[in-house]
């Protein structure tokens, strides 16, 4: 009777006991509200996140005065240095008076170990600033607007914008930064002009960010292709996991470059991607010669069968974490993040592999959820390993 007791208690405990068994870490998941609308500014959006080799987390987003793309919107930050455990208080990154300040793209440069932080005003001028101390103070912000001057030859743009979400370094120590270019024309409002028509091409920078570049324009296969993240390859090249306006096709779209700057395929459509036409965050959290693994995340909201709206697609609900084992072929591993109402979000991961998810709740909130890759997979797989 002992004996049975003994085996019960045993088998009760064996799904606690088993990651430890197997050398992977229990599965979590954590949530906190980092960011919330308020004090004159109804709207709180565009989330982006950085995580730096010492723990320093940086998670900058936007508020705006109204509920608009074309409102009074300053960049606001806070800055952790245990993981994303516990923050600081929000100070303001970017003001452009009463012009717009959004699009925040941050990079790590493992080379210089700098910070760099760029970001548009008025949809018209780009702008770059770098930290030196791990994003406890920037330098003033340089425009760099004049060094994009070859995309007017190819394309005439009246809007431009960086990311949003975290840039990528290569590892021939190149930045690279998606932006995307509108043809749009003035709003019947008097203010702001239409983001549509539009492309996507990249910058990048082989100096360490003291000069950019233009990249190539994408081959406009597809319909309003803008706000992109980019994920380094392990054959050194770049994948731009793209958001579109295909009609009917709510998925995101695929190209890829060599060198994140030249040579990129034709988009093509992955329907293991649903987007609601929405901008998705992907992050590569392992590779050669290591397992490759690169995580998507944005809203899968794919079971929603409400109808359309007028520019907006579907609802921006059901915030989902995918996973891929083969550079981004096939999607096998996800888990929801977020079913109630979530939209843009921004991926980083921690020196000992807790992964970081920054997202948007209801525009009146920016949440940080943290959470391991054994909550991802059900344990079946484990960067301990």
């Amino acid at each position: 009777m002992k004996s049975r007791s003994l085996l019960l208690y045993v088998l009760c405990l064996l799904p606690f006991l088993w990651p430890v068994l197997c050398g992977a870490a229990y599965p979590f998941i954590e949530k906190q509200i980092l960011f919330e609308a308020g004090g004159g500014y109804p709207s709180i959006r565009i989330p982006c996140i950085l995580a730096l080799p010492d723990n320093t987390v940086l998670a900058v987003t936007a508020r705006r005065s109204r509920v608009s793309d074309w409102a009074d919107i300053d960049m606001i930050m806070r800055r952790s240095g245990d993981g994303g455990k516990t923050w600081g208080p929000v100070t303001v990154l970017a003001d452009a008076g009463t012009e717009v300040a959004d699009n925040p793209v941050l990079i790590w440069d493992r080379d210089t170990k700098a910070v760099h932080f760029l970001h548009q005003v008025d949809y018209a001028r780009v702008y770059h600033m770098q930290s030196t101390d791990g994003g406890k103070t920037f330098s003033p912000a340089v425009e760099i607007t004049p060094q994009l001057g070859a995309f007017k030859g190819k394309y005439d743009w009246t809007v431009i914008a960086p990311g949003p979400g975290h840039g990528i370094q290569l590892k021939n120590g190149r930045l690279v930064v998606p932006v995307w270019l509108a043809a749009g024309q003035p709003l019947a409002s008097g203010h702001g002009r239409a983001h549509q028509p539009s492309v996507t091409a990249s910058i990048y920078s082989d100096d360490h960010g003291k000069t950019w570049q233009c990249g190539e324009i994408l081959p406009d296969t597809l319909k309003n292709m803008n706000e992109t993240v980019a994920v380094p390859m392990d054959d050194g090249g770049v994948m731009f996991v793209i958001r579109n306006g295909e009609p009917g096709a709510y998925s995101k779209a695929i190209s890829r470059s060599p060198d994140g700057a030249t040579g990129w395929t034709k988009p093509e459509l992955n329907k293991e991607l649903y987007s609601p036409i929405c901008f998705g965050s992907a992050l590569r959290i392992s590779g050669a010669p290591d397992k490759s693994r690169i995580l998507f995340c944005n809203p899968d909201s794919r079971v929603n069968l409400r109808p359309n709206r007028s520019g907006s697609g579907r609802a921006r609900v059901n915030l989902t974490v995918k996973l891929s084992y083969d550079e981004g072929q096939s999607w096998p591993a996800s888990k929801v993040i977020e079913p109630a109402h979530s939209s843009y979000s921004d991926l980083a991961m921690l020196p000992d592999g807790t992964i970081l998810c920054l997202y948007e709740n209801a525009n009146k909130y920016v949440s940080l959820a943290r959470f391991n890759l054994e909550w991802l997979t059900d344990v079946k797989d484990s960067l301990s390993k």
